[in-house]
């Protein structure tokens, strides 16, 4: 069997030994008799998986017992409403920076129940860049600042966070979640769907300060209110229990790799090696400036449409797939998730080579 390299920036690749882990307990997990996806997420055997993930998770990222840690449904899009519904709740009033497509609908979608406010943007120069802020750009009285750490479309990623005071800052770590050390106490929440680093698309890991919870707006509806999840360890209703078991794999395999540091970098090795192919192209060229780019999100360009769509084509052809860009963009983006190993980037550049030296 011949394995593509897969560089879609969700649903990804997932790590070789994690698929053949679930390969072999598709039909019997342990002694159970049953496959994960046939058990009732309400059996000991199931809420043993759970407790593992959990406690793995926990124990990857050092999430202090200060904070919750949620498995829901929705994917990251629901969160842009559910953390108005359950954070805009004292003053009505939140901060916005706009990196991109997925922050501009959080924004969007938190205007609809209080003051949203756009602090600052990277909108001018087609989002290539990290806007700079200080603390005084912050309203003191907001009750969240939001920002997505990792821009999956435009290939951006903050290195430094912002300063926001006592102002809890929240976090859509979607396309970079595991893939280097995070200090979680800074955030009063961070979210992420599981389809880009983690997992199958399904479920949505929230990582909340247990002081944000409980003062939900009377309108929120009870699936929408993190307390409902969190008194009822996130089985309040039938979680999506197959993509849970499999993070709970990746997560085991992340620990075996050594940690989120092993993972960092790996992932600063591969990054590296396409973005110094990059830089020095003649052909190809990569659309973010250097001190913002992404670890996990690498858009690039010829500068001719028919050539990008060329390349897409024959690298397709030759095992490389989904490397066309968001179509909001265009062009080009290799996602090298933790999964992708550095083989695969290696190879990709050769391919790379090998195609600029025949269309130049």
């Amino acid at each position: 069997m011949a394995r593509v390299y897969n560089f879609s920036a969700g649903p990804s690749m997932l790590p070789e030994e994690v698929l053949k882990t679930a390969a072999a307990e598709m039909m019997e997990y342990g002694e159970s008799g049953q496959s994960v996806m046939e058990m009732s997420h309400r059996s000991k055997e199931y809420q043993a998986i759970f407790d593992e993930a959990e406690a793995n998770l926990r124990e990857i990222m050092n999430i202090p017992d200060t904070y919750e840690v949620l498995f829901l449904q929705g994917g990251a899009s629901t969160q842009f409403a559910m953390i108005p519904l359950n954070l805009m709740n004292k003053n009505g009033k939140a901060d916005f920076i706009i990196t991109g497509q997925w922050a501009n609908k959080a924004y969007k979608e938190a205007a609809r129940y209080g003051a949203a406010r756009e602090v600052a943007s990277s909108k001018d120069k087609t989002f290539s860049y990290i806007p700079k802020t200080t603390a005084a750009d912050f309203d003191p009285e907001a009750d969240y600042v939001h920002i997505c750490m990792n821009n999956t479309i435009y290939g951006t990623k903050y290195n430094t966070l912002p300063e926001t005071g006592d102002v809890p800052l929240i976090a859509d770590i979607s396309s970079c979640i595991l893939s280097e050390p995070i200090d979680v106490t800074k955030f009063g929440m961070l979210y992420a769907g599981a389809q880009k680093n983690v997992a199958p698309a399904g479920v949505t890991i929230v990582i909340i300060r247990k002081d944000l919870l409980g003062n939900a707006m009377d309108i929120t509806p009870t699936m929408l209110n993190y307390v409902t999840h969190a008194e009822n360890g996130s089985m309040f209703n039938t979680p999506p229990c197959y993509t849970i078991y499999i993070a709970g794999l990746t997560f085991k395999w992340i620990k075996k790799m050594g940690g989120l540091e092993a993972m960092k970098e790996l992932n600063e090795k591969k990054a590296k090696i396409l973005y110094d192919f990059l830089d020095n192209s003649k052909l190809f060229k990569g659309t973010v400036v250097p001190e913002d780019r992404s670890l996990m999100n690498v858009p690039f360009v010829t500068g001719n449409d028919e050539l990008d769509a060329k390349f897409v084509a024959e690298s397709k052809k030759a095992g490389f797939v989904n490397l066309k860009g968001h179509r909001s963009v265009g062009g080009m983006r290799a996602s090298i998730y933790n999964a992708m190993p550095i083989e695969g980037v290696e190879k990709l550049v050769e391919f790379m080579k090998k195609f600029e030296e025949e269309n130049i």
